[in-house]
C-alpha cells in the first residue's frame, strides 16, 4: 500500500486470480474507496446501511471502469473472468482500516459465544461451531 503522507489518501494495487479471485466482504471504517479496473472483469458490490434497507448495489466492471464504495459500508470484488484481473484502489485516508466480515465474526480471539451467533444468524449452534472452526 502506498501511503501519501500529508494528503490523507492511500493507494493499493489488487491482483485477482482468474475464475473467482475474491476480495471478500469487508469494510473500511475510516475511508471511502474508489476502485479503478486496469484489466479483467470484476463483479463488485456494496450493501447500504440498515437505515437504507440494506440494499445491495452491484455492477460488472471491465478495464477502465470505476466504482466507489462509501465509507464504512460492506463491499466486495470478485473476478468473474477467465483471466487475471487487476485494479487500483484509492482510499480517502492514510489509515482507512480494514475489517473482513467473516474473519471478524467467526474468527475473533477469543471467539464470540456461539449462542450469540446462533441467535444473530438464526442457525443451528453446530453450524456456528463448524464455521468458527474454519477461521
Amino acid at each position: 500500500m502506498l501511503i501519501c503522507h500529508g494528503f490523507l489518501i492511500s493507494l493499493t494495487c489488487i491482483d485477482f486470480a482468474p475464475n473467482g479471485g475474491l476480495n471478500p466482504p469487508h469494510t473500511h471504517p475510516h475511508g471511502t474507496e474508489i476502485l479503478v479496473v486496469q484489466g479483467g472483469t470484476l463483479f463488485v458490490g456494496f450493501v447500504s446501511s440498515n437505515q437504507d434497507g440494506n440494499r445491495l448495489f452491484t455492477k460488472v466492471l471491465n478495464k477502465g471502469d470505476v466504482f466507489v464504495f462509501p465509507i464504512g459500508l460492506i463491499h466486495f470484488q470478485l473476478n468473474i473472468g477467465e483471466t487475471p484481473a487487476i485494479a487500483f484502489s484509492g482510499l480517502s485516508s492514510q489509515n482507512p482500516g480494514t475489517i473482513t466480515i467473516a474473519n471478524s465474526i467467526f474468527g475473533s480471539n477469543p471467539p464470540i459465544d456461539p449462542d450469540v451467533l446462533t441467535k444473530a444468524f438464526m442457525l443451528d449452534k453446530n453450524v456456528i461451531k463448524y464455521l468458527q472452526s474454519h477461521f
